[in-house]
């Protein structure tokens, strides 16, 4: 393993971070940071986002990870990614079943399939995701504005607000906007 390491580092290759699933968890008290920073407060609402597989063996882990949900509503977005979207007033329940979602899918072998989770905050009517990267493990603000524009500077001040809460997305060109999600998105 220490070999692999020198090597990628000779030959420049970046080692990606193993997802760790428990940051989810800090959310909720982030949640607080946010909203006294930004007034934005949570929507009750989440999405986890996936690259469906097909056979057997993924129906039964795609029944058994929908379940943790409870109610939810199923949609797949413009670039063929399956998105389960649940909602639940307490923050800390949703973050448990987003968490079992991810945690049942790669522990199945399919955590490659994951794409993201989106958690909506509200407030006034504007609405703002904070995203987690399950490949690389930390989370981004994305503010989306009417006609596919984006609010930069109240991603900005989330971030900010995040930082010491959250790991956030050192490189901002990995901030995808999510605009196919229209429940997430509205």
């Amino acid at each position: 393993m220490r070999r692999r390491r020198w090597l990628d580092a000779l030959l420049g290759r970046a080692t990606v971070a193993e997802p760790d699933l428990d940051t989810l968890f800090a959310l909720p008290p982030a949640a607080a940071v946010l909203g006294t920073a930004t007034g934005f407060a949570s929507a009750g609402l989440a999405g986890v986002g996936f690259r469906a597989a097909e056979g057997r063996a993924f129906a039964g882990v795609h029944r058994q990870a929908g379940d943790l949900l409870g109610e939810r509503e199923e949609i797949k977005d413009a670039y063929d990614y399956t998105w389960f979207l649940a909602r639940d007033p307490s923050a800390d329940e949703l973050v448990k079943r987003v968490h079992g979602v991810n945690s049942t899918l790669g522990d199945a072998g399919f955590g490659p399939s994951l794409l993201c989770s989106a958690f909506r905050f509200e407030s006034r009517g504007r609405g703002l995701l904070v995203v987690y990267l399950y490949k690389r493990g930390t989370f981004y603000p994305f503010a989306p504005l009417d006609g596919h524009r984006r609010d930069t500077v109240l991603e900005d001040r989330a971030a900010e607000a995040l930082r010491p809460e959250l790991p956030v997305e050192p490189d901002r060109a990995r901030w995808f906007a999510l605009w196919d999600i229209p429940a997430l998105t509205r």
